[in-house]
């Protein structure tokens, strides 16, 4: 028996915002905290939305979203929503804002403490109907948390848990490419590559879900044919529309179960004082993955390898190290400021990870510490 669900109303085009007004309206929406952090403040894209919402709802702007979402800025945000009497949440920004936008949507609605949602710890069922409502507008196109169900967050035991509930997803996406032109180059393509790591990692789920499937390989030629357009021409209007498409598919279609990537770069974006880039860490793990589930993927190699527009015979592992290469991402782990070190944990941390069950080849202890090294 296969349980297929899906998922949110999305708002998607050039000039989408200008639709924010009537869809606080619609939910109900009076009071609204507005989610996001100091980068999107900085660029003036907060501000644009705070004068999209204009007279529609009262809003109040909350920009301490750290780059890796933890309980404690959680329960700060949260605080602020209930001091400001607010009945609704808009998260403005990359998928950082809107996790923890959606962590505060539970929290100030449901008892603490904020634990025992984590998935892992039995949380699916704790979560109820009766979340805060939330918008969420992407201002990048990677995570495509706006039409996810979950909500990664580094909890004050230092775990990086997932969140995971329908009741989670915010009740409307709002999808304006033109908030995500001019995006700088090494966000545009770490971003990117996290969207096209989610397409590969859901299609290659084992579990069955046809339509996601489908949905995954479509983002992911869309990606791969528009990545390397957007990273270099941050005002290519096609390319930024088809890169936020491909990351809000990515993400409709991970309701399918991620794999061992995710149950690495998780854990690896809880480092205590090294504030890891989700997407840059998923680029630089997705060629030892491919390589360790090879054996289990070769039915699924020829689709795999049409979408990324090479030959069937073509190892994806060399086009990714290749397209990251040229995409000017870091070339290791190492780059990135990891020590070796830490490595014993990440293992034990990715053997817990949610995505670690969804992944297409069983992985051991030792396995995560292979790729780890792989990847290093």
């Amino acid at each position: 028996m296969a349980t297929i669900t899906y998922l949110t109303t999305i708002q998607f085009d050039f000039g989408a915002l200008r639709l924010l007004p009537g869809e606080l309206q619609r939910l109900g929406i009076r009071r609204a905290l507005l989610v996001t952090d100091r980068g999107v403040v900085g660029a003036g894209l907060a501000a644009r939305v705070l004068d999209a919402i204009g007279t529609a709802a009262q809003a109040t702007l909350w920009d301490g979203t750290p780059p890796n979402p933890t309980e404690d800025a959680v329960m700060t945000a949260a605080q602020a929503y209930t001091e400001a009497g607010c009945d609704g949440l808009v998260a403005v920004g990359g998928g950082s804002s809107m996790d923890l936008a959606k962590a505060v949507a539970l929290i100030t609605t449901h008892p603490g403490p904020l634990l025992q949602y984590a998935a892992v710890e039995g949380g699916v069922a704790r979560i109820t109907p009766a979340v805060a409502p939330l918008i969420a507008i992407p201002t990048t196109a990677g995570t495509g948390s706006e039409v996810g169900r979950g909500s990664v967050i580094v909890m004050r035991n230092g775990r990086k848990l997932g969140l995971l509930s329908p009741h989670l997803l915010p009740k409307l996406a709002l999808c304006d490419p033109e908030l995500t032109l001019g995006l700088p180059a090494g966000i545009t393509a770490a971003t990117g590559m996290d969207a096209i790591a989610h397409c590969i990692e859901t299609f290659i789920a084992p579990s069955i879900n046809p339509p996601a499937e489908a949905i995954a390989l479509d983002g992911l030629r869309r990606a791969i044919g528009h990545i390397e357009r957007a990273t270099r021409d941050g005002g290519d209007r096609t390319a930024r529309w088809e890169m936020m498409m491909a990351a809000m598919e990515g993400a409709m279609a991970f309701q399918k179960g991620l794999g061992a990537v995710h149950a690495m770069s998780h854990p690896l974006g809880a480092v205590p004082g090294l504030p890891l880039h989700h997407g840059t860490l998923n680029a630089l793990l997705l060629p030892p993955v491919l390589r360790f589930n090879a054996p289990a993927i070769a039915a699924k190699a020829r689709m795999l390898n049409d979408a990324l527009g090479i030959a069937p015979d073509s190892d994806p592992a060399v086009f990714i190290e290749g397209l990251n290469r040229r995409l000017g991402l870091p070339a290791s782990l190492r780059a990135m400021g990891l020590e070796r070190s830490v490595f014993d944990s990440i293992a034990d941390a990715a053997l817990l990870d949610h995505c670690h069950a969804t992944n297409p080849r069983a992985a051991t202890r030792d396995d995560y510490l292979r790729m780890l090294e792989s990847a290093y």
